[in-house]
């Protein structure tokens, strides 16, 4: 069996493609660089992180953008006609007074890990855009219109636009198509696919959040008029049947399920097997109860379909509750790498796991400057929305362990260095080695971010000598603690529990749609160029440590 979700930790938005023997899937990264993910595997169970699309932090400049803004839903589709991998995706720029403002783009490539091309501008009249590629040789482009209006219902309506290659633009306006084949309102993310006599029309219904769902329609002509199935949805975490078009509200959080593992099911994409079996990926997220708050962020699952006889999409079983298990593939089994727990930056290049905020890793951390390390040079504050260093990776258990060891000498109050947890610049906590003028050396303290509210927790100072010292992060379920100790066995605690849940979607008043990560981080707020060096950073899942 394949146990969801497929893709732990911050990974929404999926799209799936094949390309022979291979599967590839990518997800959205809203403000972290690199962009767009891609996942890659041969038998639908065991998935590797495999490369990135977006890696050019000046081509895409995500600078200044506010938390969830930035890559929006990538559509990743392979032709085979023209051996080419084609990529739409969205840069969310604004969502000031909800008029959601986007600018749509579609990069190719012979291959999955590029060069990819320059970007062709599609247009900016709403989001999560996706292409098909027809048997004619047209090209389709299938987006969200963002209605802002007032009395109309919002968000909007499916619009399709033709695509020109030759041109390198859409043809005309995009035009309504379809506004949904359920009540639930709130349609986005539609993919369109062909598959014998009629094009198929792919949504999710209800929200990104608790309502949330996958639904499809189908039409003899692409542009409709395109029939509900009437089965709608097809895959969801609270099936039945709900009126919602006047709710433009994502979350709704009054559709919780508890019968349901996997919250928040839908945004889908469906995959057929070179021997005929059909796999439909979806988000999903499993929040903490009864706070419902996602600390894991949106999360990928996978669930196994199939075609009826009259030509509609159906969840093997015959349900459309999203399952934690699902049958495996008859596809030979494929194992791959997993991603490292311990890296001691031995290798000429960061990690293709790790990420940061707005800008490439690689502008601020240097694994060639002392072989064996990390050097992060510090800039601007970790509230900054403009050049941030943080290096960090996707928190994918809420059982884990975080340790470093740190060689940092701090000159000025404004120079730290250390461990963080990090939701967005809002919210976050960081263990930091500093300057103390009150003490006149090097102290070690906790900074809490909750919602913009800063809080120095100097009962938590304790002075620390100019000499390596390892941290560590304890994250047990709801809780979470730090320790620091001069020889790497014994730890002293620093500071009370914290709260988990509150790293999370629905706590963060100025984020949505992103997740948790923790990572290394340094500050420099006089001439960035301080540095911290890192001799080795370990993430440790499902480790149960002692309180």
């Amino acid at each position: 069996m394949i146990r969801n979700p497929i893709l732990p930790g911050f990974n929404p938005d999926p799209c799936i493609c094949r390309k022979g023997d291979d599967y590839y899937l990518a997800v959205s990264t809203f403000e972290w660089f690199p962009g767009i993910p891609v996942y890659h595997s041969k038998d639908l169970k065991n998935w590797e992180l495999y490369t990135h699309v977006l890696t050019d932090d000046t081509a895409v400049d995500l600078k200044k953008l506010p938390s969830a803004k930035g890559i929006w839903a990538p559509s990743l589709t392979y032709s085979e006609k023209e051996e080419l991998f084609y990529v739409v995706y969205g840069v969310k720029n604004s969502m000031n007074a909800r008029y959601f403002d986007v600018d749509n783009f579609l990069i190719t490539s012979k291959d999955i890990t590029g060069p990819w091309s320059e970007p062709v501008y599609l247009h900016s009249s709403g989001f999560d855009a996706s292409i098909l590629h027809d048997g004619d040789g047209k090209k389709w482009i299938v987006s969200l219109e963002w209605e802002t209006r007032e009395g109309y219902e919002k968000p909007g309506a499916i619009c399709l636009a033709e695509y020109s290659p030759e041109r390198k633009e859409i043809v005309g306006y995009p035009t309504r198509i379809w506004t949904g084949g359920t009540d639930r309102g709130c349609i986005e993310a539609p993919h369109l696919t062909k598959r014998g006599e009629y094009y198929y029309l792919m949504c999710a219904e209800g929200g990104t959040g608790y309502g949330h769902s996958v639904t499809m329609g189908r039409a003899e002509n692409v542009w409709g008029p395109y029939l509900k199935d009437p089965m709608n949805p097809i895959v969801t975490s609270i099936p039945g049947d709900f009126y919602e078009r006047h709710d433009p509200d994502h979350l709704k959080p009054k559709y919780f399920n508890p019968d349901a593992v996997l919250q928040k099911a839908g945004h889908g994409s469906y995959v057929e097997t070179q021997l005929g079996e059909v796999y439909l990926v979806h988000l999903c997220a499993r929040p903490f109860v009864p706070e419902l708050r996602c600390t894991l962020g949106r999360e990928t699952a996978i669930q196994k379909m199939a075609w009826t006889a009259d030509g509609w999409l159906r969840m093997e079983d015959g349900t459309n509750l999203a399952k934690e298990y699902v049958p495996e593939s008859q596809l030979p089994e494929y194992p791959v790498k997993e991603l490292p727990s311990l890296d001691h930056f031995d290798s000429e290049e960061l990690g293709i796991q790790y990420y940061a905020p707005r800008i490439m890793p690689g502008s601020f951390a240097d694994v060639q400057a002392r072989p064996g390390y990390v050097r992060i040079r510090g800039q601007e504050s970790r509230t900054s929305l403009n050049k941030v260093s943080i290096l960090a990776r996707k928190l994918t258990s809420v059982y884990a362990m975080v340790t470093t060891q740190m060689e940092f000498t701090p000159e000025v109050p404004q120079h730290s260095a250390g461990l963080i947890l990090y939701y967005d610049n809002m919210n976050y906590i960081n263990l930091r080695k500093y300057y103390s003028e009150t003490l006149g050396q090097s102290a070690l303290s906790i900074i809490h971010l909750e919602n913009g509210e800063k809080a120095e927790l100097l009962s938590t100072r304790v002075p620390v000598d100019d000499v390596p010292v390892y941290l560590r992060l304890n994250i047990r379920d709801r809780r979470l603690w730090f320790e620091w100790s001069y020889d790497g066995t014994v730890y002293a605690r620093i500071g009370d529990n914290f709260d988990t849940t509150k790293f999370s979607d629905e706590y963060s008043r100025y984020g949505e749609f992103t997740g948790s990560f923790v990572g290394l981080t340094c500050a420099d707020r006089v001439k960035h160029r301080h540095y911290a060096d890192f001799d080795f950073f370990e993430y440790v899942v499902d480790s149960i440590p002692q309180s």
